[in-house]
């Protein structure tokens, strides 16, 4: 998995190249700009050659800037024509900077595909004139800082405003941010009005927290990794990391060919409802199958007396127990893991229902995915510290349950999920899995790993008990359940990724039917 940084922490690391390992801002700069100049032209299917590409790379005074510099150079030499508009005047560049200004001079004297423009008034009547297969945003970079108690009166100078609309402006273009789209704060996501809006960011050496909040997804768009010789083991240790399809294959365990089906892994979900008022049966059907779709040995579901025969026409595989709570905490001394909550209802049977398996030390000793109705029951019951002392747990709410969970607004919990799952983790002493695009998984450490597979095909009921009895089967399989939170909210994107090509028309059964798929792509992948 791959770091995802703050701001600072990245400040830090850059630092700690040029300080312990005497890698000069010269040849960071250049690598910078050498990478950056190579995903460009691998965008254009073309890594070698930019003939007849027309690029537009306007430079800041700062580091930015001066990979800026170097990125002109880079595409001059693959053959594009390039524009440059210094916004800052020569005579107050310094350094580094000055020196990348010197050698676009030089250039020029031997290159007519190169015109260098000081000031957006030089520049306006031909840059305006001139139609650009890409433009290049290097003015800000990771300096901003905007301040979440007020981020709508964020607004950057005038003259800033004016170059970010500008750049904006050629919408015709592929717009690419050096670093991250100037007006994006790198840490939260927050932005400046205006903020340039990227088709593809290059972002050095790690990700930054800032992609994954917020305005950060929108206005990021493909965000691609330079790699600038800032080794990982600079990285103070980082509280970030983004899941990848590396992580959830290691974390898919195989069956071994002489293994039964109790070794695989066996799950106990006490889920599902109905009474006179209606039935929530479905979601005990979805999280059941979605858990011998993910490869559990055994499951077995704690479903209302008389409903046997529903389970069994939709997931024959699985054995079925009553509610009474003695069958329950027998088979839960059987189960590997136990998911609770899907569709359970909110009845004072079911708050209490919830409230003494909580209090069972054969289940609290277990590995527990707690949803939907189980989370509710512990706002309205105030079981939090039945929480800290559960053994290997994970609650795994959407914002609204947060909230209600939390106390917190829905709005605060959106502008700052990576702080408030890995607060609210480590108070409670539990796992956390926030969902949404992306899903934060905070431990009470302070470790928060990033799932950014999903997409709005998620966006349909019953798709989060799909991912609680995925959850579960790989809990019950071998991994704690921060590791099985993890690894199952990826396979679960990419299930509803792989379900149809239109997203809109996905619906928790198709996700569920894609699970098999999104497992061989893994594992096909890695050959």
């Amino acid at each position: 998995m791959n770091p995802v940084l703050t701001a600072q922490e990245m400040s830090l690391a850059d630092h700690a190249a040029i300080e312990e390992l005497r890698t000069g801002e010269t040849r960071l700069m250049e690598l910078a700009g050498r990478e950056t100049a190579r995903i460009i032209a691998g965008r254009f299917d073309n890594n070698s050659n930019l003939e007849g590409i027309a690029a537009l790379v306007v430079c800041g005074k700062g580091n930015n800037g001066g990979d800026g510099f170097v990125i002109s150079r880079h595409l001059l030499n693959l053959g594009a024509i390039v524009d440059v508009l210094l916004i800052w005047p020569e005579e107050e560049l310094a350094g580094v900077n000055l020196e990348g200004v010197h050698i676009l001079k030089a250039y020029r004297r031997y290159n007519e595909r190169l015109r260098i423009f000081s000031g957006i008034e030089e520049a306006r009547t031909i840059v305006g004139a001139t139609a650009y297969q890409v433009v290049v945003d290097a003015l800000f970079g990771t300096g901003l800082r905007i301040n979440p108690a007020n981020p709508e009166l964020h607004e950057p100078a005038s003259a800033a405003v004016e170059l970010i609309n500008f750049i904006n402006e050629h919408s015709e273009a592929v717009t690419v941010a050096v670093d991250l789209p100037s007006g994006l704060d790198a840490t939260s996501g927050l932005c400046s009005y205006p903020c340039v809006k990227a088709d593809l960011t290059v972002t050095m050496a790690f990700l930054k927290t800032g992609f994954f909040q917020n305005r950060g997804p929108e206005l990021s768009g493909e965000v691609q990794t330079a790699e600038i010789s800032i080794p990982e083991f600079l990285v103070e240790p980082t509280s970030c990391l983004l899941v990848d399809d590396t992580f959830a294959a290691e974390s898919y365990l195989l069956r071994d060919p002489s293994s039964a089906k109790h070794l695989n892994g066996k799950v106990l979900l006490v889920t599902g409802s109905a009474d006179v008022g209606g039935s929530m049966l479905g979601a005990a059907l979805l999280a059941a199958r979605a858990a011998v779709k993910t490869g559990a040995g055994y499951v077995c579901a704690s479903l209302p007396d008389g409903h046997a025969l529903v389970m069994h026409s939709f997931a024959p595989e699985v054995v079925v127990i009553g509610r009474d709570l003695l069958a329950i905490t027998e088979k839960a001394r059987w189960a590997d893991a136990i998911v609770i909550g899907c569709g359970l209802g909110r009845s004072d049977e079911a708050l209490d229902l919830v409230e003494k398996l909580l209090c069972t030390p054969e289940i609290a000793g277990k590995k527990l995915v707690l949803d939907a109705d189980a989370l509710y029951a512990i706002a309205e019951r105030n079981l939090f510290e039945r929480l800290t002392g559960l053994e290997d747990a994970v609650i795994t709410p959407h914002a609204g349950e947060c909230s209600h969970l939390s106390g917190l607004t829905v709005e605060e919990i959106r502008g700052a999920p990576i702080d408030t799952a890995r607060n609210l983790a480590s108070t409670w002493n539990i796992n956390l899995l926030l969902k949404g695009n992306p899903t934060f998984i905070a431990s009470p450490s302070g470790m928060v790993l990033i799932a950014d597979t999903g997409t709005e095909a998620l966006a349909s009921a019953g798709t989060g008990d799909v991912l609680s009895g995925m959850i579960g089967a790989l809990a019950a399989k071998g991994l704690d359940t921060h590791e099985a939170a993890a690894a199952a909210s990826w396979l679960h994107g990419r299930a509803g990724d792989l379900a149809s090509n239109v997203s809109s028309l996905v619906s928790s059964v198709d996700v569920l039917q894609a699970i098999p798929q999104a497992v061989l792509e893994l594992f096909e992948k890695r050959g």
